[in-house]
C-alpha cells in the first residue's frame, strides 16, 4: 500500500510542467537546474516570502530559459491561481450535503478562496456535465461533496480520474484510486458496527436495518450492519434489511412503509438507520404501532444532524464529526497547494451519541 501511494504521488509531481517543445518537466528538474531544493521551488511557485530575491529570480530564470509554462497541475502548486474552488454536490437540500457545503465554504473563505457550487443530481451523465462546467471555469480544485459521485467500476469513475489529470480532486466521504484524487472519509462501516454492538449489548436480537442509499458510503454502512449480524450471530432474516427508495423529505411515508412491514408479521426490537431522517420516520412508525420507545423499540439514527434533537424524543445517533472532516479536507487541500505531500485517503472515526431512543 505504501509503495502504491508513493507511485501516485510521484506521478502528480512529474506532471507539473510542460515545456514549449512539448517535453515534460517536473519539480525535481526545476530544482536541479536552479541548484536549489524542491521545497524552495515550491515556495517560489507559491510566492512565499521566505525566499531571497536572488534565489527566487534564479528559479524563475530557469523556467523562462527552458520555455516552461504551467499546466493545470501548476495551479495546484499556487501558480496562476484563480483562488476559486469548484464544489459539486448531488442535492443541496440533503441535510448532510447542505451542512457540508456550509462548513467547506466557511473554511475556503477564511483561506481567501471563492467557490462555485454546482448541483448535479444523481445521474452519471449530469455529474460529468457539471464536472466539465467547473473545469471550464478554470477552478484550482474540485471538491465532490458526497459519496454518490463514486461508482463501483473504474470505467464509471473515469470522469473523476480525468478531472484529476487537470486539477486536484477532493472527495468528501468517498475514494477513487486515481492520481491527484484524494478522499477524506468517516469510517462508516465501523460506525454502524458500533451502533449494532450497542443494540446487541442492550439485549436486542432482531435488529432491522432501514437504509436509503447504495452509494459508496451507503455500502460501507451496510457492510457494518452485516458484520455486526455475523459477529453476534443474530438472525439473518432478509426482511430485517429494508431499502427505502422514496424521498427522505416525506417522513410520514417512511412510517407507513414500516407499519405495512410490521402488519405483515415482520417483528423487530430495534431499528438501525442510515440517516437521521429515516430514524424520525421510525419514531413516527412506533407511535402508529403503539410501541413505546425505547422500552419496546430502540431507534438509532445516523449523522447526528440537527434533526436528532428536534423532536419530542431526542434521538440516539452516530456523530460522523462532519465539521472536523470538512476542516481536514480543506486543510489537506491547502497543504497540497503549498507543495506538500498528503495521504491519498484520510479516515475519521465516528461517535455514538446516546440519547432517549435507546436503552
Amino acid at each position: 500500500m505504501d509503495i502504491i501511494c508513493l507511485e501516485r504521488k510521484c506521478k502528480r509531481l512529474q506532471s507539473t510542467y510542460i515545456s514549449g517543445n512539448g517535453e515534460c518537466m517536473n519539480i525535481y528538474d526545476v530544482s536541479e537546474k536552479a541548484g536549489v531544493s524542491i521545497a524552495t521551488v515550491s515556495r517560489v511557485l507559491n510566492g512565499n516570502a521566505n525566499v531571497s530575491e536572488k534565489t527566487r529570480q534564479k528559479v524563475l530564470d530557469v523556467m523562462e530559459k527552458c520555455g516552461y509554462t504551467p499546466n493545470a497541475f501548476a495551479r495546484g502548486l499556487g501558480l496562476n491561481t484563480m483562488k476559486t474552488i469548484g464544489l459539486l454536490c448531488t442535492d443541496s437540500s440533503n441535510v448532510f450535503q447542505a451542512k457540508a457545503i456550509s462548513y467547506i465554504e466557511q473554511q475556503l473563505q477564511e483561506a481567501g478562496y471563492d467557490s462555485i457550487l454546482c448541483c448535479s443530481g444523481y445521474e452519471l451523465e449530469s455529474k460529468k456535465k457539471c464536472m466539465n462546467l467547473l473545469l471550464n471555469k478554470k477552478v484550482d480544485a474540485i471538491i465532490l461533496i458526497s459519496s454518490h459521485f463514486v461508482y463501483a467500476t473504474k470505467e464509471e469513475n473515469q470522469y473523476i480520474a480525468d478531472a484529476g489529470a487537470q486539477v486536484p480532486v477532493m472527495i468528501l466521504n468517498g475514494e477513487v484510486d486515481a492520481p491527484n484524487v484524494y478522499g477524506v472519509l468517516t469510517d462508516d462501516m465501523a460506525c454502524v458496527y458500533k451502533a449494532v454492538t450497542k443494540l446487541y449489548e442492550d439485549g436486542l436480537r432482531r435488529i432491522l436495518y432501514f437504509y436509503h442509499s447504495n452509494s459508496y458510503s451507503g455500502k460501507k454502512k451496510l457492510e457494518g450492519y452485516e458484520k455486526g449480524i455475523e459477529d453476534f450471530k443474530l438472525e439473518k432474516d432478509e426482511n430485517l434489511r429494508q431499502f427505502y427508495e422514496a424521498s427522505l423529505q416525506e417522513i410520514p411515508k417512511m412510517a407507513e412503509y414500516l407499519l405495512e412491514l410490521w402488519e405483515s408479521g415482520v417483528r423487530f426490537e430495534g431499528i438501525m438507520t442510515s440517516d437521521d431522517e429515516l430514524a424520525l420516520g421510525a419514531l413516527k412508525f412506533a407511535k402508529l404501532a403503539g410501541l413505546k420507545v425505547p422500552e419496546q423499540l430502540s431507534v438509532i439514527g445516523y449523522s447526528n444532524s440537527m434533526l436528532a434533537t428536534s423532536g419530542v424524543l431526542e434521538l440516539t445517533s452516530v456523530d460522523i464529526r462532519l465539521e472536523k472532516v470538512c476542516q481536514h479536507l480543506i486543510s489537506n487541500l491547502l497543504r497540497l497547494f503549498d507543495g506538500e505531500e498528503i495521504p491519498q485517503q484520510a479516515y475519521f472515526s465516528g461517535e455514538l451519541i446516546e440519547r432517549e431512543t435507546t436503552l
